[in-house]
């Protein structure tokens, strides 16, 4: 992928994703949070993971987004209203922030290895959603089974908060 692609991608997440902690209005705010799961996918496809990249789209964007939307839908959810500024979250976010870009910063010029040649990935004939099928029905299968049950019972609860008593 050219460096301006990736340069580009990354962009529209960050704007899009200051959109999602900014905006007032929740459906905006879902809305930003759609572009900013695509553009992560494209990132997906620009490093050869196309399984993950179409599933980031499937799930993310398209299923979970329309349960959040669902959600914000039916509690009739209406812009923030302002408030005033608190001083002091303002000044432990900004402390928050500087350390995040500090560890970053860190990290990413700390790092000796960043520039080695790692071997090419073998391709097999099972191909990609194989072997993460396995993966995740095998080794994870557990842990598979208990967020399904989490997001069916999520999914009855905001069913049953968002029922309107009858009078």
């Amino acid at each position: 992928m050219a460096p301006a692609l990736f340069w580009t991608f990354a962009a529209v997440m960050l704007v899009f994703g200051l959109l999602v902690v900014v905006s007032r209005n929740p459906v905006t705010s879902a809305l930003s949070l759609v572009v900013c799961f695509l553009g992560l996918a494209a990132l997906f496809f620009s490093l050869d993971a196309f399984f993950i990249g179409v599933i980031q789209i499937l799930v993310y964007a398209g299923a979970v987004m329309v349960l959040f939307l669902f959600i914000i839908m039916l509690f009739d959810l209406r812009a923030e209203a302002r408030r005033k500024t608190n001083v002091s979250a303002v000044f432990g976010g900004v402390v928050v922030v500087t350390l995040f870009v500090r560890v970053l910063f860190d990290v990413s010029y700390g790092f000796q290895n960043g520039n080695a040649v790692f071997p090419a990935i073998e391709r097999r004939p099972e191909g990609d959603a194989w072997h993460i099928g396995m993966t995740l029905f095998q080794t994870y299968n557990l842990p598979f089974q208990v967020i399904a049950t989490l997001v069916l019972v999520a999914s009855i609860g905001v069913v049953l908060l968002s029922k309107r008593e009858l009078k």
